[in-house]
């Protein structure tokens, strides 16, 4: 089932959502703030994002503009306002759709379906370019400079994950989360570290000096494209 976050605080619009939604096949995970919300999004991945506009205690272009920061996962905002202003911020800062109440939950779930294809073509690549480096994902290899990269399986996944969110902040939690599953050891912060060192080993000219792998204090990590 595909996974989808409703960030939504009205109590009636949330059981029709979730009914509708369940019926059409998705799996649906509900916050009512934007503090737990932005917690959720950092501990689970989810294929689509329902954003209310008001919340409680804050805007749904604060959540917007955190998710924006660490993924490109499809957003649509759910807004009583159509009002122009709004719906120009909420595109702006990275929403995909929005969806003025009252909807038709047929027309929701349409427009979910559409947005999901655009990003499903969007993301269908079987490789990643940049800085040299090119990653062949059907292979699971890498390549720099013409030469096979001897990367370990954490180093492969770190590398993946990185060129796939060029020029974004990845928070340590962020970056652990994915790479930790159920049937895998924990990472934490200091072993994160190691792992981050060894591939800068392995990717950069001068490691001490990153220029491709950079470390954005108190925030996590950044993949700097430096050239096409």
């Amino acid at each position: 089932m595909k996974k989808v976050l409703l960030i939504e605080d009205d109590l009636s619009l949330i059981e029709g959502l979730k009914f509708s939604l369940s019926k059409n096949g998705f799996d649906v995970t509900v916050e009512r703030t934007v503090k737990e919300a932005k917690k959720r999004f950092n501990r689970e991945e989810y294929r689509l994002v329902l954003l209310d506009l008001m919340l409680p205690d804050g805007s749904g272009f604060d959540i917007c503009k955190s998710i924006r920061q660490s993924s490109e996962v499809p957003i649509i905002f759910l807004t009583a306002s159509d009002e122009e202003v709004n719906v120009v911020m909420g595109l702006d800062l990275g929403g995909d759709d929005y969806i003025s109440k009252p909807f038709k939950l047929n027309e929701l779930i349409s427009r979910i379906n559409a947005v999901m294809r655009r990003t499903e073509t969007m993301d269908d690549r079987t490789e990643l370019s940049s800085n040299g480096i090119v990653v062949k994902l059907l292979e699971g290899r890498a390549v720099k400079d013409g030469k096979d990269m001897e990367l370990t399986s954490v180093e492969y996944r770190l590398l993946c994950m990185f060129m796939k969110n060029p020029r974004r902040v990845l928070s340590r939690d962020q970056i652990m989360q994915n790479l930790c599953d159920a049937n895998e050891y924990f990472i934490d912060d200091n072993t994160l570290a190691v792992y981050v060192s060894r591939l800068r080993e392995k990717i950069e000219e001068t490691p001490k000096h990153p220029a491709f792998l950079l470390t954005i204090r108190g925030m996590g990590y950044k993949w700097n494209i430096v050239e096409g």
